[in-house]
């Protein structure tokens, strides 16, 4: 292939990344061609090793090169206390911005029958296993405010239930600093929704 299929080839490839589109990718493409090679090469070679090696983790379905990550390996983590979140970079942003110091469950999206994404499809049965093996005294459902996502929240509120496992939701609403004019409809009809008494 002529160096400037491979210069194609090189964009094109960097257009599988969500939110990089074609001048995207080019800028990309040319400034590891020109002014950083070494970084490219690094890029390449982390990104060959990590495709290979990063799998789920057994336990809570994260990303990890283990076989159970060290979340669950972690021996100060509260038994008692599982989020159920919809992606693994969920898990990474609240290990990041709070104090969560209890267990993880990766659904890996949200029920959409539409796309043929079904409880199977979301390990529910394992979640299931957990639920009721577990000495689990609340289940916190930390997944996105779409249609999808609340009624995936709600089926996994009433497995739940059956298990006298207590259901809670992350409170969806006005973010700090943000002023009411400039807040969209739907989450102002969350926010007064999820109000707490003061």
């Amino acid at each position: 292939m002529s160096e400037t299929g491979l210069v194609k080839q090189l964009i094109r490839s960097l257009t599988c990344l969500p939110g990089v589109g074609p001048k995207s990718a080019q800028r990309m493409a040319f400034h590891l061609l020109q002014h950083d090679r070494s970084g490219g090469q690094h890029l390449s070679q982390v990104l060959q090793q990590a495709m290979t090696k990063i799998r789920h983790c057994e336990s809570c379905r994260t990303l990890t090169e283990q076989t159970c990550c060290e979340l669950c390996q972690h021996p100060g983590r509260d038994d008692s206390v599982l989020c159920v979140v919809e992606s693994p970079a969920d898990v990474w942003v609240i290990e990041q911005s709070t104090a969560f110091k209890g267990r993880y469950f990766v659904l890996h999206g949200h029920l959409s029958p539409i796309d043929g994404i079904g409880p199977d499809e979301l390990g529910f049965d394992t979640l299931e296993q957990k639920l009721a093996t577990a000495e689990l005294k609340e289940v916190i459902l930390a997944t996105n405010a779409t249609v999808e996502s609340e009624a995936t929240a709600h089926l996994i509120a009433e497995m739940s239930q059956k298990y006298n496992i207590k259901a809670t939701r992350i409170a969806h609403g006005v973010p700090m600093g943000g002023e009411l004019e400039y807040i969209d409809s739907s989450t102002l009809m969350h926010a007064f929704k999820g109000r707490q008494a003061v």
